[in-house]
C-alpha cells in the first residue's frame, strides 16, 4: 500500500502543478482581453485670436530711358509711400528698403529691335512691418491714394511682392498648455459616454497624442487664406485612447 503511496504523489504532483498553470494561464488571457478593452477618442479645441503683426512688402517702380531719371522716379516714389503710410498712422521709421534692382531692356537677349520708350526699370521694395495690423489693413484698402499722387507700384503675382498684407498671430505658445487641457477635457468626455453606452468604467489612459496646432482662417472659403485674415482661429485634436473595466 505504501508503495502504491509513493507512485502516486509525483503524479499527484504534476496534476497539480498542470492544474496551477492552467489557472495562471488563464489568468493571463483575462489580462491580456482587459488590456485590449480600449476606446479611442478624439477631443477638439479652438480659440479665435487676432493678428498681432503685419508685414506688407511694397515693390516701387520707377521707369525712364534714362537711368538717373529713373532712379529720382524710384526715390521720389519712395519718399510718397513713406508720406501714405504716415497719413494712415504708421510708423516708417520700421519701414526697411530691400532688393534694389535695374531692368535695362536693351541689355536683354531678346531686346526689341526698336529703341524702348523706357529703357531703365528700376524696382524697389519697401518692407513695411508694424504691430498695429489694423491701420496696415486700412492702408491697404486705401492704396489707390498713391496712383493719385503719381506714385507706381507694381501689382505682383507670379511670387512678387504686392499682393497685400500678411498678418501674423505670433501668440501660440501663450494659448498651448489651455487648449492642450480643453482638448483633452473634451476627449475625456466622449470617452465617458462611450463607457455609459457600452456599461463599462473608464480607467486609466493606454496612450495619448497631443496633436498639431493649426492656425486657420476665421473665415474659410474659396479664394481666401489665412494669411491675408487679420481674424484667425486656432485649432488642435488630441488623440486618447482609455481603458475599459
Amino acid at each position: 500500500m505504501a508503495s502504491v503511496d509513493r507512485a502516486t504523489i509525483p503524479a499527484a504532483i504534476v496534476a497539480i502543478g498542470l492544474a496551477l498553470g492552467g489557472l495562471a494561464v488563464g489568468s493571463g488571457f483575462a489580462r491580456a482581453r482587459a488590456a485590449d478593452r480600449y476606446v479611442t477618442v478624439k477631443g477638439v479645441a479652438e480659440r479665435e485670436v487676432k493678428a498681432n503683426l503685419a508685414i506688407w512688402p511694397l515693390k516701387v517702380v520707377g521707369a525712364d530711358n534714362d537711368l538717373t531719371t529713373a532712379n529720382k522716379k524710384v526715390a521720389a516714389n519712395v519718399e510718397g509711400v513713406r508720406q501714405f503710410l504716415g497719413r494712415h498712422g504708421l510708423d516708417t521709421n520700421q519701414v526697411q528698403l530691400s532688393d534694389f534692382s535695374v531692368t535695362d531692356a536693351l541689355a536683354s537677349e531678346y531686346s526689341p529691335e526698336r529703341q524702348p520708350t523706357n529703357r531703365y526699370v528700376v524696382k524697389q521694395t519697401m518692407l513695411v512691418r508694424s504691430n498695429q495690423p489694423d491701420r496696415v489693413l486700412a492702408a491697404s484698402q486705401q492704396v489707390s491714394e498713391l496712383a493719385a499722387i503719381g506714385v507706381v507700384i507694381s501689382s505682383g503675382g507670379n511670387g512678387e511682392t504686392g499682393g497685400g498684407p500678411t498678418f501674423v498671430f505670433s501668440g501660440l505658445n501663450q494659448l498651448k498648455p489651455a487648449m492642450i487641457a480643453d482638448a483633452t477635457a473634451r476627449a475625456r468626455e466622449a470617452a465617458a459616454q462611450f463607457a455609459r453606452d457600452s456599461d463599462t468604467e473608464l480607467a486609466g489612459i493606454r496612450q495619448a497624442n497631443q496633436g498639431v496646432f493649426e492656425i486657420l482662417a476665421r473665415d474659410q472659403a474659396p479664394g481666401i487664406s489665412e494669411e491675408s485674415q487679420i481674424a484667425k482661429t486656432v485649432r488642435v485634436v488630441s488623440t486618447i485612447d482609455y481603458y475599459l473595466r
